[in-house]
């Protein structure tokens, strides 16, 4: 009975949501937004590059390329300085609180970039940030070209720390390839407004490799197709990133640690000023149209776009899921080595230990208000629990808050077992005490803690923990967003998340007597009003 009594409910709860159609149409006003928001906006180039004398002089590297940008554009220094794209701090903390990958914030891949300058900095935009003597303050040390080159032909990785190459034009070898330096004037010459190219030069592939962090940005979305992404693809609103990631004065819009991405869900309607960064910005908070559409209006105060509209991730490409460091440093006939599984993606690396790869993932959901809090080499954990060094902020209590898909990536990662604190491991270099080295996790700790200043009690252990990335790219063609049922169900994705009542998930003994009550009544109404018309119909033809 009961079994019976839960699945009327969730039947009557999909019906109700869905009707027969669960997308919003073409002609639906939030998608008329979207289409007005970009028409005719094509953005026209008033310079051609190619005629400055100043791109015209020899060059021999990234500075003196950056001071020729300067002479022309002589705020640009001052203005990209204080973003997180030159500072990799964020900018809402203390400094002391070492808020940001620049800083002492962990995470669960390589952990932490103090001590390991030169690997994780490649694709720093700037030039020679190897150690803690880098110069925050030079205006040439701005690598402009990694945002703004056209050609394709400027690569930052391997070299390392922001450098492109070791001497220009010259041959030079490294990750197991040879590459040739910048022809620094057919690049400088070719600057232009940033395209998915440049951006995904780092962003798609962060971590070190292609998909790894970001489950939702991968070389994939370079060129997309409609079914991955339908604002990006060529056959769909074909936008690069600064369509949506607006940018002012170098402050590109988007979501910094403790920063929300926007603290108001403006429409495009209400201020056109604005970052345009929320789907509200070109959908509005109301962007179904139809009676069924308006129920599902009603759901935009508390589940985020994305919810519904990217049903997994990793669509095309594989993303990194699981690390274990713990079994890092095993090696073969005295060499590391490397065993590769599905896709060609590592599995086992010596260096970094057990991986595991996952496409078309579903992704996790959490109550999210925009912000996320990190933790850092400093902060006190609870080692007999999976430590989330990130995680999202936000209650069903806050109106602000809204339900919102993530890649959570897990993983044992090194701690300080007396200290009870996540440690920073120097792995990358040549000196002995580098990991990747010696592969000796107690002298690469007591290197990496020392470079930070803070103190390690010389044991090491590893613990579980969690990474979170919200989930907003690969919006899904509209026929392919999820189902109702996919939530109102016993089977629901939303499952872990209990503080309110779900309809067709949760049983309530008094929604569940009002249901049966409005379903029996329905019925036995119906059944009256036929024998009504029975009754009524013998009496005339007698």
């Amino acid at each position: 009975m009961r079994f019976i009594r839960r699945s009327v409910l969730a039947l009557v709860a999909v019906v109700f949501l869905c009707g027969p159609a669960f997308g919003a149409g073409d002609d639906a006003p939030g998608i008329e937004m979207a289409r007005q928001a970009t028409k005719g906006k094509e953005l026209w180039i008033t310079a051609d590059h190619s005629k400055f004398d100043a791109l015209k002089q020899p060059f021999k590297s990234g500075p003196e390329v950056t001071k020729a940008c300067l002479t022309c554009h002589t705020e640009a220094g001052h203005q990209f300085h204080k973003t997180i794209h030159w500072t990799w701090l964020d900018p809402k903390a203390e400094k002391e609180m070492g808020i940001g990958k620049g800083g002492l914030v962990v995470n669960n891949f390589c952990i932490s970039i103090q001590s390991n300058e030169p690997r994780c900095t490649s694709c720093h935009a700037g030039y020679g940030w190897k150690n803690k003597d880098f110069d925050f303050k030079s205006e040439e040390k701005i690598d402009c070209l990694v945002c703004h080159e056209q050609t394709g032909t400027y690569k930052k990785f391997p070299a390392g720390a922001g450098n492109p190459a070791p001497a220009p034009g010259k041959l030079f070898k490294g990750n197991g390839k040879f590459y040739k330096s910048p022809e620094w004037n057919k690049v400088a010459q070719s600057v232009s407004r940033p395209t998915r190219a440049n951006c995904g030069t780092c962003h798609f592939y962060g971590g070190g490799g292609d998909g790894v962090k970001h489950g939702d940005l991968d070389s994939s979305m370079r060129m997309p197709s409609k079914n991955l992404d339908v604002h990006m693809s060529t056959k769909g609103q074909n936008f690069e990133c600064s369509r949506c990631h607006t940018t002012v004065k170098h402050q590109i819009a988007g979501r910094i640690y403790s920063n929300p991405a926007a603290v108001d869900r403006k429409s495009l309607l209400e201020d056109d000023l604005g970052a345009k960064i929320m789907c509200e910005s070109c959908h509005s908070a109301t962007p179904h149209k139809s009676e069924i559409g308006m129920k599902l209006n009603d759901h935009t105060d508390k589940v985020a776009c994305q919810s519904c509209h990217i049903p997994t991730f990793a669509r095309e490409l594989p993303t990194k899921m699981w690390w274990d460091w713990s079994q890092a440093g095993k090696m073969k006939d005295g060499k590391p080595y490397v065993v590769k599984g599905e896709w060609g993606k590592p599995t086992y690396m010596s260096k970094k230990g057990d991986m595991r790869w996952e496409k078309n993932v579903i992704p996790e959901y959490y109550w999210f208000n925009g912000t996320i809090e990190s933790i850092t080499a400093k902060t006190i954990i609870d080692p007999g629990a999976s430590v989330k060094v990130s995680r999202p902020i936000g209650s069903s209590k806050d109106h602000k808050s809204r339900i919102m898909p993530f890649k959570v990536h897990r993983g044992k990662t090194p701690y300080d077992v007396v200290n009870k604190n996540m440690v920073i491991p120097h792995l990358f270099g040549k000196d002995k005490a580098a990991y990747w080295k010696g592969y000796d996790w107690t002298k690469a700790t007591a290197a990496g803690m020392a470079y930070a200043g803070l103190p390690f009690s010389g044991d090491v252990g590893f613990v579980d923990t969690e990474y979170v990335y919200p989930i907003t790219h690969m919006v899904a063609p509209k026929d392919n967003v999820l189902a109702c049922e996919a939530c109102h169900s016993k089977q629901s994705r939303l499952s872990s998340l209990t503080s309110f009542y779900m309809p067709g998930r949760d049983a309530n003994r008094v929604v569940d007597a009002g249901g049966w009550f409005i379903v029996i009544a329905s019925v036995v109404g119906v059944v009256l009003h036929a024998l009504g018309r029975i009754f009524i119909k013998g009496r005339k033809e007698d």
